[in-house]
């Protein structure tokens, strides 16, 4: 799986998932067949980019944070395994 940024360098790529843009930092995270995965949100840090992965509760009615990662991919293979 190869990670890559899109030509506006704002929506993060990542192989087998599409993003739909919820907010200026936050994508909703779809499989191939359109199922939602969770969210990921972008956090500008002074060493660099975080992708936090998050999932909507239910319950609480509030997304609740998986984990926070240095790539797209990880966030994004953080929500595909921990379904």
């Amino acid at each position: 799986m190869t990670t890559t940024t899109t030509t506006d360098d704002t929506t993060p790529h990542v192989r087998g998932v599409t993003f739909r843009s919820v907010s200026a930092t936050r994508w909703r995270v779809l499989d191939r067949a359109g199922r939602v995965l969770g969210h990921l949100r972008t956090e500008c840090q002074p060493e660099g980019v975080r992708f936090h992965a998050e999932r909507f509760d239910l319950a609480a009615a509030r997304l609740r944070a998986l984990g926070s990662f240095w790539t797209a991919r990880e966030a994004v293979d953080c929500l595909r395994y921990l379904r």
